[in-house]
């Protein structure tokens, strides 16, 4: 028996479909996981990380071509084995946790059973001692009630919530060794540092992890070795502190420098320059300073849970929002933000309260009540991205049809369509040649650039980006973000941002609000809530942040 858990030496992988021209997705990628140890795959989309995992546990693809010159998991080769190898292996001895939680989890039963079929494929227990630990699990992975949640499916769970029963499912066997592929991407500081504390836990008692995350100050955290990659080759590798303290390779010192959490608001984070464009006169709203664009006032929703419980999801928040600005909205998974966005896009009714766009009433409860048809002549001006484009677009639809429904809300004639369509094209910089693909032909970047146009298609004067970055990597996120500041200053947007990721709000954010169960705790200028945070959970919050060690390049980056 090897001391080392898991030994990979020269890992290769090749997609060869028929009639396709073979694709090396990875390339003599080598490291070695032992008791007590953490590795980690750090790069952009596309760099061969998730291809790598998955071929450790007999996952990368029926069109897959897996070479190695030592692949072994406890003295054990692995190279060559069956379907039915790889299955006694998975989930008992290597646990997995993916990296989308709403694909993996079954959506038709709920996420407790989910967690049992991990016990009982490998003989744990019995029923009731099983149902025992799911409930363990649910607790160790972060899950408030777990009671409850244990009876939900898991299109009733929120993102956070999806992702954390993942992990309880994963963690169910006790593995050895657990491949984590993004497991914190959809949570919020406090939760992903209680799952941070679980995967120490799990080096603690001798297993050994392999993460996969774009969050390099969580890498900084967890692991104890970090391969850099890039289109499939690793470009760095070595300890923690010799790679994000002293990157050598020009690509470790760009990731480094994409990370919004160390740069101030202003900051240009990746390497694209600002674009100059004349901004178009009739998207620039005449300055009032006195008149905020949005105003909530004493907000209040609530909804009955599967429980037959009423539970309040908003309770008396109130806030404005000016033309040009940026209010960032943060808070753990549940505390509301989503909720509060369907409040101000008018998707929802408040049970109380009211919101109010440039001085009309836009939403309200009772006699405040607004119709609809009410809303139907300024609909345009307020608009959203959310955290998945793909979900959100026609399937069917390439990126130019996408764009023209757009226009036809907003009114455009047909015969103008293809020119502004290449006019929103250039402006979140995609080229003109995109327009004919269809999304799932789009990286997640592109995607986002999509949902980007789109939302700006029709000229509005604010936009709700609900966790519009969670789900791109560091580079992408860099590109996106930026190219976020720089509509703001071409068009004089207002933007409601919302993100569990509080790098990314003090970096976009001119005010914050921090809510919790449904309640906003604190609000007020960005340096002042992060530097001077008056409420308890704040501070809480801003404890459990990751936080990147000192490079000695990043401040020159």
């Amino acid at each position: 028996m090897s001391d080392e858990l898991l030994r990979v030496d020269g890992l290769g992988v090749t997609f060869a479909r028929p009639g396709q021209a073979p694709h090396t997705a990875v390339r003599e990628v080598s490291f070695t996981l032992a008791p007590g140890r953490a590795v980690a795959l750090v790069g952009e989309s596309g760099s061969g990380k998730s291809v790598t995992a998955r071929s450790l546990v007999g996952l990368a693809g029926a069109h897959a071509q897996v070479s190695a010159r030592v692949l072994e998991h406890a003295g054990r080769d692995l190279r060559g084995w069956s379907e039915r190898q790889w299955r006694g292996l998975r989930g008992k001895d290597i646990g997995f946790v993916l990296q989308d939680a709403l694909v993996s989890l079954d959506p038709l039963r709920p996420v407790g059973r989910e967690i049992e079929e991990a016990l009982s494929a490998h003989g744990w227990g019995d029923r009731s001692q099983r149902r025992a630990r799911v409930l363990e699990l649910l607790g160790q992975a972060g899950v408030p009630e777990p009671a409850l949640r244990a009876r939900q499916r898991p299109d009733q769970l929120s993102g956070g919530l999806r992702q954390r029963a993942l992990i309880a499912s994963a963690l169910a066997n006790s593995p050895g060794v657990l491949i984590a592929d993004e497991p914190t991407t959809a949570l919020d500081a406090t939760v992903q540092a209680q799952v941070l504390a679980a995967l120490q836990a799990i080096k603690q008692r001798g297993g050994a992890l392999l993460v996969i995350s774009h969050d390099l100050a969580l890498v900084a955290q967890l692991a104890d070795e970090v391969l850099v990659l890039r289109h499939g080759e690793v470009v760095e590798q070595g300890s923690i502190t010799q790679v994000l303290r002293r990157p050598a390779h020009a690509y470790t010192r760009t990731l480094l420098a994409a990370v919004p959490g160390a740069h101030p608001r202003g900051t240009r984070l990746s390497p694209e320059p600002a674009v100059a464009r004349p901004p178009r006169p009739s998207a620039i709203p005449p300055p009032d300073d006195a008149t905020p664009l949005l105003r909530a006032s004493d907000l209040r929703k609530s909804y009955r849970g599967p429980d037959g419980e009423s539970r309040l999801a908003v309770d008396d928040v109130s806030f404005v929002l000016h033309a040009g600005r940026t209010l960032g909205i943060v808070g753990e998974s549940g505390s509301g933000k989503s909720s509060l966005a369907r409040l101000v896009l008018g998707l929802s009714e408040p049970d109380a309260g009211q919101v109010q766009f440039d001085g009309r009433r836009w939403a309200g409860a009772g006699t405040q009540r607004v119709a609809e048809s009410q809303r139907r002549p300024w609909r345009n001006a307020i608009s959203a991205v959310y955290q998945d484009p793909l979900s959100s677009f026609d399937p069917r639809w390439d990126v130019a049809r996408i764009l023209a429904d757009a226009l036809d809300a907003g009114g455009l004639p047909r015969a103008q369509q293809p020119a502004r369509i290449a006019e929103l094209l250039d402006q979140v910089r995609l080229s003109p040649a995109l327009g004919a693909r269809i999304p799932l032909h789009l990286s997640g970047g592109q995607r986002q650039r999509v949902a980007i146009a789109r939302a700006i298609a029709t000229t509005p004067r604010v936009i709700v980006c609900d966790e519009a970055v969670s789900a791109l990597d560091v580079s992408v996120q860099a590109q996106v973000l930026d190219l976020l500041a720089d509509l703001q200053a071409q068009l004089g947007l207002a933007y409601l941002f919302i993100s569990h990721d509080l790098g990314v709000i003090r970096h976009v954010s001119h005010d914050v609000l921090v809510m919790r169960h449904g309640r906003a705790l604190e609000s007020g200028p960005v340096e002042r809530v992060f530097e001077q945070p008056q409420h308890d959970y704040t501070r809480q919050l801003l404890a459990a942040m990751p936080q990147l060690p000192e490079s000695e390049v990043r401040g020159a980056a």
